[in-house]
């Protein structure tokens, strides 16, 4: 595993006032990508910030961690080797909604980190993640 992080998201109870929170009120980001009605991400430098309200049921309360990989074949071999060094696998890799492929594994003190390949967001060869412009 490259030592980076490529996404921080927090699991929100409204993506409305949460994205007009870092938006506007307080923060003033910019360009956010909203896919769809529950997840909303801001390119943060060469991470990615997201925002969802579907995260209930991952990671510790409200927080989960991603890496993203450059292949599909890229996500299960990561949760092998994660396994192997002692963690769990919390979501076997599969084909996601949203074109890519997922999976996640839980470190051995429970903290939740998804693997993903996202057709959609380009991977630079330093590991930084670069949002599609924002339409």
């Amino acid at each position: 595993m490259e030592q980076r992080i490529s996404l921080v998201t927090l699991g929100v109870k409204n993506l409305s006032r949460a994205r007009a929170f870092y938006e506007y009120e307080a923060l003033g980001w910019s360009g956010a990508v909203q896919p769809g009605d529950e997840v909303a991400f801001f390119q943060a430098g060469g991470m990615v910030f997201g925002l969802w309200t579907a995260l209930g049921g991952h990671g510790a309360p409200g927080i989960e961690l991603a890496h993203n990989v450059r292949s599909p074949e890229a996500v299960g071999a990561l949760l092998a080797e994660a396994e192997r060094a002692g963690g769990t696998i919390a979501r076997p890799a599969a084909r996601a909604d949203w074109r890519g492929h997922t999976g996640a594994f839980a470190d051995p003190d429970g903290y939740v980190w998804e693997v993903a390949y996202n057709p959609d967001w380009t991977l630079a060869d330093d590991g930084s993640v670069h949002l599609p412009t924002p339409t």
